[in-house]
């Protein structure tokens, strides 16, 4: 069904480590606005939209969110590589080297573990569209946010990166809708 190529959609290459960084990053691999809810949601909300083009789109936005979580995860294991317990512990992620090592695990940047209430389908294509569109927008802030957390060059170009692809998601998201009402108010014959 995929072609899965070894690499991530986009380079990651964090030469110096930070820690606290790294901690705010978390939001965006397991908190409620973060890439694998978006994956997860798209990805259920796919079954109960009316067309085929609907069906598609939130098929391939939910596999990027994939590849964005994988983007997030590298992000988060290079700021935090080799860090030792005690540089752990003074940036706030001594409970998470405690329960975690240095693993990744999906909770926000608050310690707050990833659930499944974070994913929201309603089964109308409608409100589930407008779902996804405030999704990427709160996406795209966090992103924002985030950029304006760190110098490192390393770290700002892929969070740009990420950043566009929620304007894009959230302007393909857009035409979906238009598409999905028009479909709903034509008239149909039996």
């Amino acid at each position: 069904m995929w072609i899965y190529e070894k690499k991530l959609q986009y380079p990651v290459n964090i030469k110096k480590k930070d820690l606290q960084m790294a901690k705010f990053m978390l939001t965006q691999y397991g908190g409620p606005d973060g890439e694998l809810s978006a994956a997860l949601r798209y990805l259920t909300q796919r079954y109960t939209m009316p067309t085929g083009k609907s069906k598609a789109l939130l098929t391939d936005i939910g596999t990027e969110e994939l590849a964005h979580v994988e983007i997030i995860a590298t992000m988060v294991y290079q700021l935090i590589r080799d860090a030792t317990p005690e540089e752990l512990k003074e940036a706030g992620l001594g409970g998470y080297y405690a329960q975690h090592d240095n693993a990744l695990y999906w909770n926000d940047a608050n310690g707050v573990p990833w659930t499944a209430a974070y994913v929201q389908s309603q089964g109308d294509p409608v409100a589930d569209l407008h779902e996804d569109l405030a999704a990427e927008q709160k996406a795209r802030a966090t992103y924002e946010r985030l950029i304006h957390l760190t110098d490192d060059p390393d770290v700002i170009d892929p969070l740009r990166f990420l950043r566009q692809r929620e304007v894009i998601h959230f302007q393909r998201f857009g035409e979906a809708l238009n598409d999905v009402q028009f479909h709903l108010a034509s008239p149909k014959y039996y």
